[in-house]
């Protein structure tokens, strides 16, 4: 399974938030500290707040930051929101499918058990738990000049 860079982008926004509580972080900083295109993480915050796993301030003071606690933030919940329905094959979309095998393919059934394990398994974990090494995190992501 390989997750999309807006979903990737989207865990790293929380990582980040999550280990700054109680301080307003703008996207700006993110995108500086991930090395990452500001533009493309203005859609993944408007997405994410949209989602209401964030909270974005405008104005002085503004930037954004964790609307729950990251105990409260499941990864499969994430994941799922950001990724939409996991269809790694075109038979998952009843819609879109022209496969001719579908009615005698034990394909599916194979893939729909990978991908509902995927999901159990980030349904065990919250965003606390990928935060759980937080002072190496904060030293990895801080700016290099503070170590110059």
């Amino acid at each position: 399974m390989q997750l999309t860079y807006y979903t990737d982008y989207s865990l790293r926004v929380l990582m980040y938030l999550a280990i700054q509580p109680g301080r307003r972080v703008s996207i700006s900083e993110i995108a500086e500290r991930y090395d990452i295109s500001r533009n493309h993480l203005v859609k993944v915050v408007h997405n994410l707040a949209r989602g209401g796993f964030i909270e974005s301030h405008r104005g002085m003071g503004g930037g954004i930051e964790l609307a729950r606690h990251p105990a409260n933030i499941n990864l499969g919940e994430v994941v799922r929101y950001t990724e939409g329905p996991f269809w790694p094959v075109e038979c998952f979309d009843a819609e879109r499918n022209r496969c001719v095998l579908t009615n005698v393919c034990g394909l599916t059934k194979v893939l729909k058990e990978a991908c509902d394990s995927f999901l159990a398994t980030l349904d065990r974990y919250t965003l606390a738990e990928l935060i759980r090494q937080r002072t190496r995190l904060e030293k990895a992501l801080a700016p290099q000049s503070a170590f110059n």
